[in-house]
């Protein structure tokens, strides 16, 4: 594993760094495509990666429907073209002026928010209007994670009619996440998707009977992605993300997510040998995401045996039976579990292609506020 990672020369990165492998992204993107079947049938998170060269990537390979979290993230998918930007997240207070704006700079881009709540899409709708734009509002639904979002059932009818009623907003469509489902086993996995998805599909049948347009339903992460791609329901769209990058986290667990392979590793050097079988990484917790239990926050690539047990802001220590091949200064690749919030923490990321660092990307949409 670790020769298609291997720099040929090293000696002008900074330690820890993000790596970023070019070739891997983009057959991590032609995957994805292959299992969605079509294109228009992906809508990719772009929170794993922030960063506008992958999505240039995307488009080039005719994905043009995009997921965000955020403003700064729709801002960036904007500025690179993007035609239709879904921001998953309900816009209250302050950010639906924000977004007012952001589409009057972006006109020819299509933006769509959630909703849950009638206090909130009011106010929404008053901005909107005030400021003569129009966007579509997907109905955020709750399907067992209970984060956000209203159960479908005849409360979600009402506040969906309530989305075409209100100037400034049009009715979207649907947006079921299942975070929550992280079984192992696919055919345990496919179940609970089958069953969840049951009261959207009455839901939608409704909506429709009532005369209502249900132009899409955003569906799903990484994990239930391939089950999803398999399903035949007019206007799905799959929302994988971190399966562009890939991490260990779900490399790891998910074994029928074929065909991905981890494109943006972490370099760090070793900076101690404190003990006869430990060694000591400059790769701490400002690096790389603590959102996993400490011990499992990454992989390293040839350190046999390795067991992180001592994680500090700057340091991360390292059981190994294979410490004695180690002194500092050398250096260490490492695969993090969870990529996402891992990115997030760096300004850059290098580019290998070929064994060589060939350019620099900027993590655009790690900020918070870009413009707008």
């Amino acid at each position: 594993m670790g020769s298609q990672y291997h720099i040929k020369d090293t000696s002008q990165i900074f330690t820890p760094a993000l790596l970023f492998y070019k070739y891997l992204i983009r057959r991590n993107i032609a995957r994805a495509i292959e299992i969605a079947g079509r294109t228009d049938r992906l809508r990719p998170h772009v929170k794993t990666h922030k960063t506008p060269e992958i999505v240039r990537m995307e488009l080039e390979a005719g994905i043009v429907k995009h997921k965000c979290a955020t403003l700064a993230e729709a801002e960036m998918l904007a500025a690179c073209g993007a035609e239709e930007i879904f921001i998953a997240y309900n816009m209250v207070g302050p950010n639906c002026l924000r977004l007012a704006r952001l589409m009057k700079a972006h006109k020819r881009c299509q933006f769509a928010v959630t909703g849950d709540s009638e206090q909130a899409l009011r106010f929404l709708s008053a901005v909107m209007a005030e400021n003569e734009q129009e966007v579509d509002v997907l109905l955020d639904l709750d399907v067992g994670q209970h984060r956000t979002g209203v159960t479908p059932a005849e409360g979600a009818v009402s506040l969906y009619m309530l989305c075409a009623r209100l100037s400034g907003l049009r009715p979207g469509g649907l947006h079921v996440y299942d975070g929550h489902q992280h079984q192992e086993v696919l055919s345990e996995r496919r179940a609970a998707v089958e069953k969840e998805m049951a009261p959207v599909l009455r839901l939608r049948s409704q909506l429709l009977d009532s005369g209502l347009p249900v132009p899409r339903i955003v569906a799903g992460g990484t994990p239930t992605f391939p089950i999803y791609a398999q399903m035949d329901i007019p206007g799905l769209e799959c929302a994988p993300g971190t399966c562009f990058l890939h991490d260990h986290g779900y490399g790891s667990r998910y074994l029928d997510i074929a065909g991905f392979t981890p494109a943006a590793l972490l370099l760090t050097r070793v900076i101690s040998r404190p003990t006869p079988n430990r060694i000591t990484v400059d790769l701490g917790y400002k690096a790389i995401a603590s959102d996993p239990p400490a011990g499992k926050r990454c992989f390293f690539i040839d350190v046999p045996g390795a067991e992180a047990v001592l994680h500090n802001e700057e340091h991360l220590v390292v059981e190994t039976r294979a410490a004695e091949r180690f002194t500092p200064g050398d250096e260490i690749y490492a695969i993090p579990t969870h990529v996402c919030p891992t990115v997030a923490m760096h300004e850059i990321a290098h580019v290998v292609e070929n064994g060589e660092v060939t350019e620099q990307w900027q993590i655009t949409a790690r900020d918070r506020f870009l413009n707008y």
